[in-house]
This record gives structure tokens, sequence and C-alpha cells, in this order.
């Protein structure tokens, strides 16, 4: 059953989906370092970074499809586990990808589900979504049982992670018209 002519995709070329493989792995890295430090007891550094991993996915889900969404994600999660390994504790980088490839699998499911609703709606909604799933197992998994205080971390990263989510509404409506074909934009 093919989708309706509104529903059609543009092909994902391989350079796109490099790219968008690469910006996944650069924000995963970088998340992974930086939930390491912590701001206060409420936070850590990688609550304001992880949130473009949603952006990334976001973006390709809608110009390419879920297909080609899931196959970033995939990707992303491979690169996410070899690099995980390398800079974070066992520990982490297990919770970072458990948490990770169920996040952008929750994240392009609700967001192609929605996707016919407002150009805000189905980016907002599978952020807010995926980021609580995210969050959940990754604090969980990552110092459940440990002496820090992660559920407060947890409780902060979230509330930072759906403020960022927000915030990227912008950038996500400015990447859209960018990517748009010339003829859509009209």
């Amino acid at each position: 059953m093919s989708r309706p002519a509104s529903l059609e995709f543009a092909p994902a070329s391989p350079r796109a989906l490099l790219l968008a493989v690469l910006a996944m792995g650069a924000v995963v890295l970088l998340s992974n370092v930086l939930v390491q430090y912590p701001i206060n007891d409420w936070l850590t550094w990688g609550a304001f970074s992880y949130p473009l991993a949603f952006l990334v996915s976001n973006l390709v889900n809608r110009r390419f499809g879920p297909r080609a969404a899931r196959r970033v994600a995939w990707c992303g999660f491979a690169l996410a586990v070899v690099v995980s390994v390398w800079v974070a504790t066992p520990r982490i980088a297990v919770a970072s990808c458990s948490a990770f490839i169920a996040a952008q699998l929750l994240d392009i499911q609700v967001f192609d589900r929605l996707r016919r609703g407002s150009w805000w709606r189905a980016p907002f909604i599978a952020t807010l979504c995926s980021a609580t799933l995210d969050t959940a197992i990754f604090w969980s998994v990552a110092f459940a049982g440990s002496t820090l205080p992660w559920i407060s971390w947890g409780t902060g990263d979230l509330l930072v992670k759906l403020a960022m989510g927000l915030c990227l509404l912008a950038p996500f409506r400015a990447l859209l018209w960018r990517m748009a074909p010339a003829v859509a934009r009209g």
C-alpha cells in the first residue's frame, strides 16, 4: 500500500544520511562526556546537548520519512556504542545506548503519526515523549543505587530537555524550510 502523494518523501541521498549519522554521533559523544559534569544538584551539562539528537531525527523524518530516520537512528546507535565505550564509563555507555535507541525509535514513531498536523506539533510531542523515556532509562540505568543525586539530576535533565525541545522548534522550522524543495516553498 503506497502513501498518498502528499506523504511521498524525498529520496535520501547517501550524503544526507551520512551527515545525519555523523551529527547524531557527535551529539551522543558530546552528551556522554557532558553528562559526567554536574552544574549543580539538579543538572548536568549533557541536558543541553542531547535534545539536538531529536532535532536531527525529526528533520530526517520530516524530509525523508520514518524509514530513513530509523536507518539514521540505528547507524547513530552503532556509532554511539563505539564512542560511548571509548569516552564514558561502562555503566554510562550501557545507559546511554539503551536510552538512545529506545527514545529515538519512539520519537520516530510518534513524529510519523503526527506529521499531518501543524508543523510544530509532531516535533514537540515526539520530543516530549522520547525525552521522557530517554531520561527514565538513562538515569535509572546509569546511576540507580549510587550515592549521587541522580533523581534530581534526572528531573533537572528532563526539564531542560523539554525546554530545549521548545527552543529547538525555531531551528526545526528554519531548517525544514531550507531543506524543502523550491517548488514546495512556493
